[in-house]
């Protein structure tokens, strides 16, 4: 799928607001080298991260979630009961029913949206619920449309005891406040993609309807994520340069253009092989996976966060997001930054 934003709808979205939550608790890799066999030296050489926040057992996602929420609404000076809907993208929820979202919207005090959960591979999530936003907003059904991503990575996806999977995660979450915009600026492409034949690429074998939790395979490490690391390799570095290529492209823009591309934070050294193919220096990226590790769908939202709140992002900034997650499942957008008097 791909969508170039243009008039043919009733109104142009930005990005009003964006906040991000991460929790306190930090561990770091020589913590994880006293259960694990592992190092300090290999986790920050191999995957680039040097610490990760874990929740706390009182922390589930709509905790984290309306932490979030409420740092995007800050940011974008807007009350809740502005909000026309909510869209959480999420692969561990507080419950499997009712949708996570409901409880966030409560919790927020935002009466008068409508929400729902959406579940996208987790890390591509943070693409797909803009994506989403913004038609809603483009459609002239929402004037403004919170987009969540992110999750608790530490409690029911990463087994503590696979150096393969748990040297990369985090727990974080970031939000948006997607709303109308007076004239063609803002939110201009996106292109959204699956190729469903790599879909045991990143997996939890069990836990589903195919393979239910049973007593005889409740402490399998089949319950939590695994990875073909290698593949995800090849994955995350032919379709990240292309995903920026793409949107750009759609939104009649040259790469060298670009002032910001903020990839997921699967890996650094993926991100800076991706930046090398586009032929972009590393100053036109931001990157927070050495502290944060890759915290999933909430990863390029996050980021974004991080780069806006310490003042690195500017009016008018063209910036391309790129995420890649299962499924295989992978998004690109490209926006222009807005100012506060571009919005209606």
């Amino acid at each position: 799928m791909e969508v170039k934003i243009n008039g043919n709808g009733t109104y142009f979205a930005g990005i009003k607001g964006i906040g991000h939550y991460v929790p306190e608790n930090i561990v770091t890799n020589d913590d994880l080298a006293k259960k694990i066999n592992t190092t300090n030296e290999w986790i920050s050489t191999k995957i680039g991260v040097k610490t990760r926040r874990i929740a706390s057992e009182h922390e589930a996602l709509s905790d984290i979630a309306y932490e979030a929420s409420k740092r995007a609404l800050a940011n974008a000076k807007i009350k809740p009961e502005e909000i026309d809907l909510i869209i959480l993208s999420r692969l561990d929820p507080d419950h499997l029913d009712p949708p996570t979202s409901c409880l966030v919207q409560s919790l927020l005090g935002a009466k008068n949206a409508a929400t729902f959960d959406i579940a996208i591979g987790g890390c591509a999530g943070s693409v797909y619920s803009l994506a989403i936003a913004t038609d809603f907003v483009k459609s002239g059904a929402c004037r403004n449309v919170l987009a969540i991503s992110g999750d608790v990575n530490s409690r029911n996806i990463i087994d503590w005891s696979d150096r393969q999977t748990c040297c990369f995660f985090g727990d974080g979450i970031a939000a948006t406040v997607v709303s109308r915009i007076k004239e063609d600026k803002g939110i201009k492409s996106y292109q959204l993609k699956v190729d469903g034949s790599k879909y045991d690429v990143i997996i939890m074998p069990i836990g589903g309807s195919r393979t239910p939790i049973t007593e005889k395979n409740v402490n399998s490490r089949e319950r939590y994520v695994v990875m073909n690391n290698r593949e995800v390799w090849n994955f995350a570095t032919t379709v990240g340069p292309q995903i920026v290529k793409d949107v750009t492209a759609i939104a009649g823009k040259e790469v060298s253009e670009l002032d910001w591309v903020i990839f997921h934070q699967a890996n650094k050294n993926i991100i800076r092989n991706n930046m090398n193919t586009l032929g972009l220096p590393m100053e036109k990226t931001y990157t927070t996976i050495e502290k944060y590790g890759n915290t999933g769908g909430a990863s390029v939202l996050l980021t974004l966060s991080e780069a806006v709140e310490t003042g690195l992002v500017k009016t008018g900034d063209k910036i391309a997001l790129a995420a890649f997650g299962a499924g295989l499942a992978w998004g690109g957008l490209y926006l222009e930054w807005c100012a506060e008097e571009d919005f209606i």
